[in-house]
């Protein structure tokens, strides 16, 4: 198989510090072009980390015609705007999450897609391929747990930075978009279906005008899913997942380290 050439949407501190390294120790990707809004930045990342060619715009990497994919990592009110972009340039996308700011929106691209049905869209919801996330959906989908009945999931850290883009309103901020969307993803993702009904409390920040506390319960049908996350508390994160048999414990189920192992407590009735 020859290797995918990867070209990167902006220098945004995610790309640059997690996903470049991570795709650059793949063997099925090449790391080829980095773009930013200015060029001195998209040089001097460039250089860090051994990435042949820089571009001072993002239209002039989606004009390349050597690129085969993009990472879309910029702000979140840009990911559909400029996922659709690449996908008019023939590329192949792989965009941060959330991947849009609403349904609406959501579906844009979803349509958009199916005129170019030979390019691959996807979320970069990371967690999904964690080996501890793996084992998780495997055990409970070979009902070491039993029937699942209930998932809580909870996700905080503390930022009051009215600088930091995630807590500027125009942009996409606030904790759900930011971290509530990783406990809904899991809860779908372990359900392997859509919630039938939705219902949560929203708390803002004043000055900010973005959720710093939201809540929410997910009725599956064949269970439900409860969570909580927000922006100003102390940081903490853990999910767990309940069966009529056992339950099943992530300790740091979403930016799991990548210099140590990871833990998932697993408790069987007896």
């Amino acid at each position: 198989m020859d290797k995918i050439r990867w070209g990167i949407l902006s220098s945004a501190k995610i790309g640059v510090q997690k996903v470049i390294p991570a795709m650059q120790n793949s063997k099925f990707c090449s790391i080829d072009v980095i773009a930013s809004r200015e060029l001195k930045n998209a040089q001097v990342v460039a250089k860090k980390l051994g990435i042949a060619k820089a571009y001072g715009s993002y239209q002039e990497l989606l004009d390349d015609a050597e690129i085969d994919a993009i990472y879309n990592p910029l702000p979140n009110h840009l990911h559909v705007p400029w996922s659709i972009e690449a996908l008019k340039a023939n590329k192949h996308v792989l965009c941060e999450k959330p991947i849009a700011l609403s349904a609406s929106e959501g579906q844009k691209l979803v349509d958009f897609s199916k005129k170019k049905p030979q390019l691959k869209v996807m979320e970069a919801f990371m967690y999904r391929f964690h080996p501890q996330w793996q084992k998780a959906k495997q055990m409970v989908d070979a009902g070491k747990i039993g029937k699942l009945c209930s998932i809580h999931s909870f996700f905080s850290y503390d930022n009051r930075d009215a600088a930091n883009i995630r807590n500027i309103a125009e942009y996409g901020g606030g904790g759900l978009m930011d971290i509530g969307c990783y406990c809904i993803s899991l809860a779908r993702f372990i359900f392997s279906c859509e919630p039938r009904r939705v219902c949560g409390i929203v708390e803002y920040d004043l000055n900010f005008k973005v959720d710093r506390l939201t809540s929410g319960i997910l009725d599956f049908g064949i269970g439900t899913s409860t969570f909580t996350c927000a922006t100003q508390l102390l940081p903490y994160q853990r999910v767990n997942i309940y069966g009529t048999e056992g339950g099943i414990e992530i300790e740091i189920p979403f930016n799991a380290p990548a210099d140590k192992p990871c833990k998932i407590w697993f408790q069987k009735e007896e």
